[in-house]
């Protein structure tokens, strides 16, 4: 276990990293003692001072839910992080590629909560009451830490690797379709180049969130009314470019579509 001085000095670090758009050597590397509980200590403190610096929570994000994704990564545990208003985006933005490090887009769903979920043992039916809807959304993975051999307790302490978030399409309430069978086709400067299905994510994508709810529960936290949540990814990680346009067809739920720049 780390202590509560090294804890604060890697939070510096990746918030520096984050400010100077670098990256820092691999955290496994140079501390191998760290444990996933000191990982989340690191982004807990991280967290903790951004919001002392004004900016604001509006919900978190699950990763490494679906087998791709782990396959992808070579973690096979879900873990979290926090998202801050920010990083949201709106559908047919224009974003600054050069804000993030090693840029990637993932295909997923949001759950936006009209009431507040705190574990232990929820369970998909007290996900599915507490959701208002669900709505299509891209997550950007940046990185702070360097990628090659990193493990969940690097991508943890980088706060869940994310960059931030665009949403769009049609918002539906969760019990108006069967969510497991939400699709979707991811585009790259109009080529296709992947597809998926929200089943991926723990056999049904309300499951990310009961995941989420119950692991934050046993961190003294929860999730509050109004959060937004990223449940997960349903395709492996796409790298963007600067000049590229991205485009998600979900179908009856719509489009999302965005421009790195």
């Amino acid at each position: 276990m780390l202590d509560q001085e090294r804890v604060v000095a890697i939070a510096d670090e990746l918030a520096a990293a984050e400010a100077n758009r670098t990256m820092i050597e691999r955290l496994t590397l140079r501390h191998p003692e760290m444990t996933v509980e000191d990982s989340y200590a690191v982004q807990n403190e991280w967290r903790r001072r951004a919001q002392e610096n004004g900016r604001r929570l509006v919900g978190r994000k699950i990763g490494l839910t679906s087998k791709v994704m782990q396959e992808a990564t070579g973690i096979t545990e879900p873990d979290y992080g926090a998202i801050f208003a920010d990083q949201v985006h709106e559908n047919g933005s224009v974003i600054e590629h050069g804000q993030y490090s090693n840029v990637r887009i993932e295909v997923e769903l949001a759950f936006v909560l009209k009431d507040e979920l705190r574990g232990p043992n929820v369970s998909i039916f007290d996900v599915l009451r507490a959701t208002e809807y669900v709505v299509p959304a891209l997550e950007i993975l940046s990185s702070r830490i360097q990628m090659e051999g990193r493990t969940i307790v690097d991508t943890i302490s980088d706060n869940a690797a994310l960059g931030g978030m665009v949403y769009g399409g049609n918002p539906v309430a969760p019990d108006s379709v069967d969510l497991r069978w939400i699709s979707a086709l991811l585009y790259r400067n109009e080529t296709l180049e992947d597809t998926g299905v929200a089943a991926a994510v723990l056999n049904h994508p309300a499951n990310g969130v009961v995941w989420l709810a119950n692991k934050l529960s046993a961190h003294g936290d929860a999730l509050e009314a109004g959060s937004i949540v990223l449940a997960g990814s349903f395709t492996k990680p796409m790298w963007v470019h600067p000049g590229d346009t991205v485009h998600a067809d979900y179908g009856q739920l719509g489009a999302i579509t965005c421009r790195f720049e």
